[in-house]
């Protein structure tokens, strides 16, 4: 008994470890159902005709879910004089988005991603072509804003250093008021002069989820296979121990003497018995 126990427990969670596996691999398949449903949403989004953006009431419920990568278009005035650099790396290569704050009829501001310059092109003063002053209309994509930092690295307000997109910070840095919790990538609308060079959005969801699937459900099978494969190697081995021969040599006595009973019918048959 005492080495059973050991080979029990294993056993127990082994089979815990097929239904764990297992259910892994079904979450990866539903997942991978959701991320199907949310790239179709997103190119629906993406293709379809632009609209106004949420207005202020709606501003706390905006969400990534229900509005990133809505196609819209804004009216306003650019705040040329409060634009923020943030490094970036693009098809273009390395060099920074351009984020300006438009400020529509009613006060209100939407930080606009105008697009990418190279680091030659940082100073305002190379690009001046590219910073209309009167209204203007934009059309773009709708983004959440990107707080803190980037990968490994914060943004620093005051040495003016940005990595992300965070629209609360950079509003904040240059005491901007009644803001947009988001912000626009603006398309690919030529500038005047070719700077700052828009619509290089990357939109990419990665979608690995049937190959996780796949490679749980694998797992499982291999695990279940090897708990078989103990299941029947310790039937065979309980088949060759030697207390279970000595159990098989007894049994065959007791058969051998229950049928010289039936022969024997004498006075001496319970001693042929005992003596089996």
């Amino acid at each position: 008994m005492r080495s059973a126990r050991p080979s029990l427990v294993l056993l127990t969670l082994g089979m815990l470890g097929v239904v764990l596996l297992s259910a892994l691999g079904i979450w990866q398949v539903e997942r991978r159902t959701w991320k199907l449903a949310l790239i179709e949403r997103v190119e629906q989004r993406m293709h379809a005709a632009p609209v106004a953006p949420p207005p202020p009431s709606s501003w706390p419920a905006v969400t990534a879910a229900s509005d990133e990568y809505c196609r819209v278009t804004v009216r306003g005035r650019f705040l040329n004089a409060d634009e923020t650099l943030v490094q970036a790396v693009t098809a273009e290569g390395p060099g920074f988005w351009v984020l300006t704050p438009l400020q529509a009829a009613d006060g209100t501001a939407v930080l606009i991603n105008r697009g990418f310059v190279p680091a030659d092109k940082r100073d305002p003063a190379t690009r001046r072509d590219g910073e209309p002053q009167g209204a203007v209309s934009v059309t773009g994509l709708l983004r959440m804003s990107e707080p803190k930092g980037g990968f490994l690295r914060s943004n620093d307000a005051s040495a003016g250093r940005w990595y992300s997109r965070d629209v609360a910070a950079i509003a904040a840095t240059h005491g901007l008021s009644r803001v947009a919790p988001f912000f626009i990538d603006a398309d690919a609308t030529p500038n005047p002069g070719g700077y700052p060079i828009g619509g290089l959005t990357i939109v990419r969801f990665p979608n690995n989820h049937l190959i996780y699937a796949l490679t749980w459900f694998a797992l499982a099978l291999m695990l279940a296979g090897a708990l078989l494969r103990v299941i029947s190697g310790r039937s065979r081995a309980g088949a060759s121990d030697p207390r279970w021969g000595s159990r098989r040599a007894a049994v065959r006595r007791l058969i051998g003497a229950a049928r010289n009973l039936s022969r024997d019918t004498g006075p001496d048959a319970r001693a042929h018995i005992g003596s089996a």
